[in-house]
């Protein structure tokens, strides 16, 4: 599948942003419309008499309430003998029992209506007509989310739907400094997205700068979240996440309540959330829910399975080829006779191991839920008892990979596990060339690279490249809520990073 992002022409620009006023004639809207929506049977034109002009209704059949536009409107109408002449478009609004209903007056607002899902009345003899607000499409129930399991905390999560998205969040902060901008990106699915940001807490050149990184976004249409985290990203040739996405709504009022802002795209029950720092992508929302030294334990547990999941193999390889006196005797002794038969050496072991790997958990994630996991398991203790008899790996380098997945599994966020898992091949390389020496130049490239990396202007290994005292009660140990105010704020914690630091552009 394939979206084009391309750079209009002007001549292209003006055509596409012409914005035409209704004509008076009801006839001449309805050619409009017709010629417009040609060879779209789901769109359904309605005209009739309504007292003494004629009306005509267009919608979307399965994006509009058909009931309650035969109930309220056409039978309102059809029924109502007499209008106010001198402002029939007017009066007819008064009498419909309808709560939200918009005049529009050109033909890119009636467009962007229908699409919509909201009936549109036009009126004979008006340039105005009635957006009425009667959407109602099929959507999926709030369920709890798949891809990140509560184990304390709300069981919902967000939908499809950008408007059950933002009320799920409303019914958490209640208070009226919850603001919502909305921004409409792609040229022909014109998706809907939701800044939402608590007004005194987010900064305000963050939230200008999010907005002119989703106006510059030119593509032909956005189907996922992750259209939009690759055009407002900065370094996009990073393997690491600079926008943190979840479909929790306790983890978007929580960092809300820190002062960042979240995306919400209608179609997508994934949020995102701008600024991160690589630290906040390996905090976990039942860290705040349990006690703090529980929460510090767990958080130092992933830390640490971090550096195995990433330097594990890559160690292993540079012992066995170049640093054989730093292991012990009778461990030596034990790896040399379980070696003895494999015709590979340790660096192409390793390699053969992690391909099969991955592949047994890509291919665990594909397949259905009922087998998925039974072929992933089955066949990680089929593929690694018969490699080990057949000779062709040891049974010590079994041992380092099962360990090395498992540690990957620690990270709480997906994305951020890609990266860990796409990393670890060329330090395998570079420890099966330079031996430790190689290990320790990854390490210290990785480090660069990540004192590097921004998220909208902020430094992604803040606040430990600040030092400042308060935010480092929230990195790898968690201080009880009561030392850290509830949560520290990211305005404040950042303020002073942000100050003389432009704010680069997104790609």
């Amino acid at each position: 599948m394939y979206i084009r992002s391309r750079s209009l022409k002007k001549e292209e620009k003006d055509s596409v942003s012409q914005d035409i006023p209704l004509s008076k004639k009801l006839e001449d809207n309805l050619n409009f419309f017709s010629a417009l929506y040609k060879d779209s049977p789901d769109v359904v034109f309605c005209s009739f008499i309504a007292g003494k002009n004629e009306v005509a209704v267009i919608y979307i059949e399965g994006l509009s309430d058909t009931q309650k536009l035969e109930d309220q409107v056409l039978e309102t109408l059809l029924n109502e003998k007499e209008f106010d002449e001198t402002n029939m478009l007017l009066s007819i609004k008064h009498r419909l029992p309808i709560a939200n209903i918009d005049k529009v007056s050109t033909y890119v607002a009636c467009v962007e209506a229908i699409a919509g899902g909201n009936p549109l009345l036009l009126l004979n003899g008006s340039e105005e007509a009635l957006a009425l607000g009667l959407v109602k499409f099929e959507k999926r129930s709030i369920e709890e989310p798949q891809a990140e399991t509560a184990i304390r905390g709300s069981r919902e999560g967000f939908t499809e739907s950008l408007g059950t998205n933002t009320s799920l969040v409303r019914r958490i902060i209640k208070d009226p400094a919850l603001k919502m901008r909305s921004v409409t990106v792609g040229k022909y699915t014109k998706t809907k997205v939701a800044i939402a940001y608590i007004e005194g807490l987010a900064d305000k050149t963050l939230l200008e700068e999010i907005e002119n990184r989703l106006n510059r976004i030119d593509i032909d249409g956005v189907l996922e979240s992750g259209y939009i985290e690759q055009f407002i990203e900065e370094s996009t040739y990073s393997p690491f996440p600079q926008v943190l996405y979840t479909e929790r709504p306790d983890v978007v009022c929580a960092n809300l309540l820190e002062g960042r802002a979240v995306l919400m795209i209608e179609g997508t029950p994934f949020a995102l959330i701008v600024p991160v720092s690589f630290f906040s992508l390996f905090q976990s929302q039942e860290d705040y829910y349990e006690r703090f030294w529980i929460g510090s334990f767990i958080r130092t547990l992933r830390f640490l399975f971090l550096i195995i999941a990433l330097f594990l193999p890559s160690v292993y390889v540079a012992i066995t080829t170049f640093h054989q006196e730093m292991v012990p005797t009778d461990l030596l002794l034990s790896i040399a006779s379980s070696r003895e038969s494999v015709p590979f050496p340790a660096l192409v072991e390793v390699i053969i191991m992690e391909i099969a790997f991955e592949a047994l958990r890509e291919a665990g994630i594909r397949l259905p839920k009922q087998v998925g996991s039974a072929v992933s398991i089955v066949g990680a203790l089929v593929i690694g008892q018969a490699a080990v008899q057949a000779g062709i790996v040891s049974a010590p380098m079994i041992i380092v990979v099962s360990i090395t997945g498992i540690a990957s599994f620690m990270v709480p966020r997906y994305s951020v596990g890609l990266a860990i898992r796409l990393l670890r091949f060329p330090i395998i390389l570079l420890a099966g060339v330079l031996g430790l020496v190689g290990v320790m130049l990854a390490f210290i490239m990785l480090i660069i690279h990540l004192s590097t990396l921004r998220s909208f202007g902020i430094p992604y290994l803040s606040p430990v490249n600040t030092l400042q005292k308060h935010p480092l009660r929230d990195t790898i140990l968690r201080s009880p809520l009561w030392k850290m105010n509830k949560r520290p704020h990211l305005t404040g914690d950042f303020n002073e990073t942000r100050q003389g630091t432009n704010l680069k552009p997104g790609p």
